[in-house]
C-alpha cells in the first residue's frame, strides 16, 4: 500500500474523508463477485468501511452517526465552559492565543457536526468543501499550537500585535494548506490517470505527516517548560496524560473501529470513542496552561469594609 492509498485504511476506519476518496482496489472490498464486467470509473462513492455505525431517523430527518454526534455536542459545551475560564484570567500568559486556539476548535468542532451528522450528506455538491474546512480548521488549529508552545520561553511578549499576529498567520497558512490539499485531492484535481485514482499523496503529507510533526514540537516545548522552567511535575504528568489521550483516540480511530463497531452491532464504532478521546486530550491541554499561570497575576484587588479599592503587589 502505497502512501497515497487510502483502501486499507478507510476499509477500517468510517472517515469522512473516505468516501471522497476514489481507489481501484476498494471495490475488492465488497460482495461483488467479479468486478472485472464494471467499469472502475462509474463508481463514485468512495472506499466504504467494513462496518460503521447505522444512521437514525428523527422526525423524518435522518441522522448519521448519532452517537459521535453527542459526543461532539458535548465538547462543544466544554470548549465555552474552557473559552469562558480563559477570558477570565485576565492577566495569564498566553490568555490571548490560548482563547484564540479554543475558539478555532470550536469551530473544528462545528464543522464536524455538520459532517459527521449528514447536515451536507455525502454525495451532495457541498459536502467536499464542508470535509476541506473541517480539515482546514484541524490544520490552522495544530499551527497556532506551534507558536503557543513557544510562549512559555518568553521569545516575545505574549497577547501583543507581534504575538497574535503570528498566530493568526501560523494558522491561517495551516488552514490554507489543509485545505487546499484535501479539496484539490476531492474534487480530482490532482489525480493519477494512469492507476485510476486520486493521487493523495499531498494530503497525506499536509493533513497527517505535518500535522504531526507541529504536534510533536509543541509538546517538546511545553515538557521543556514544565521541567525547566515552571519546575511542576503536575504540569508535566498532564502533558503526557493529553498525549497519552490523543494517540490512544488515533489507535482506536485506525485501528480498533472496526471491532468495536462489530461489538457494538453498528451502534456504534471507532469515532464515538476517538472524538471522547479528543476531548479529554483538549481538557488536558487546557489544564496544562491553567496550571503554568495559576500565579502569573501581577496585582490582586481587595476592597474593604468602608469601600475602598487597594491595590497590592501580590500580597
Amino acid at each position: 500500500m502505497g502512501i497515497s492509498n487510502f483502501a486499507d485504511i478507510c476499509s477500517r476506519t468510517p472517515l469522512p474523508l473516505c468516501s471522497l476518496i476514489k481507489s481501484k482496489t476498494h471495490l475488492a472490498l465488497t460482495n461483488l463477485t467479479d468486478i472485472n464486467n464494471y467499469d472502475i470509473t462509474t463508481f463514485n462513492v468512495g472506499i466504504l468501511p467494513r462496518c460503521y455505525a447505522r444512521s437514525v431517523d428523527i422526525a423524518n430527518t435522518l441522522i448519521f452517526d448519532i452517537g459521535n454526534a453527542f459526543i461532539n455536542i458535548g465538547a462543544l459545551i466544554v470548549i465555552l465552559i474552557i473559552i469562558y475560564n480563559i477570558r477570565q484570567k485576565y492577566t495569564a500568559i498566553g490568555r490571548s492565543e490560548y482563547l484564540y486556539f479554543f475558539q478555532l476548535t470550536l469551530l473544528l468542532i462545528i464543522f464536524t457536526l455538520v459532517v459527521d451528522c449528514g447536515v451536507s450528506p455525502p454525495g451532495s455538491p457541498s459536502y467536499p468543501y464542508f470535509v476541506a474546512l473541517q480539515i482546514g480548521f484541524a490544520g490552522a488549529s495544530c499551527w497556532s499550537l506551534l507558536i503557543n508552545g513557544l510562549l512559555g520561553f518568553n521569545i516575545w511578549e505574549d497577547g501583543t500585535y507581534k504575538s497574535m499576529t503570528l498566530v493568526r498567520g501560523f494558522s491561517f497558512l495551516g488552514f490554507a494548506a489543509n485545505f487546499l490539499a484535501s479539496i484539490l485531492t476531492f474534487k480530482d484535481w490532482i489525480q493519477d490517470h494512469e492507476m485510476g485514482s486520486t493521487n493523495a499523496t499531498a494530503m497525506v503529507v499536509v493533513v497527517y505527516i505535518v500535522n504531526a510533526v507541529i504536534l510533536l514540537v509543541y509538546v517538546i516545548c511545553q515538557l521543556l517548560i514544565s521541567l525547566f522552567v515552571v519546575k511542576n511535575l503536575w504540569v508535566t504528568g498532564s502533558i503526557i496524560l493529553g498525549v497519552f489521550f490523543f494517540v490512544m483516540g488515533q489507535i482506536i480511530v485506525f485501528a480498533l473501529s472496526t471491532p468495536i463497531c462489530e461489538k457494538f452491532q453498528h451502534y456504534l464504532d471507532g469515532l464515538f470513542f476517538g472524538s471522547l478521546c479528543n476531548i479529554f486530550a483538549l481538557m488536558m491541554l487546557y489544564k496544562t496552561w491553567d496550571m503554568t499561570t495559576d500565579d502569573d497575576l501581577e496585582f490582586s484587588v481587595s476592597i474593604n469594609k468602608e469601600g475602598d479599592v487597594f491595590y497590592n503587589n501580590g500580597y
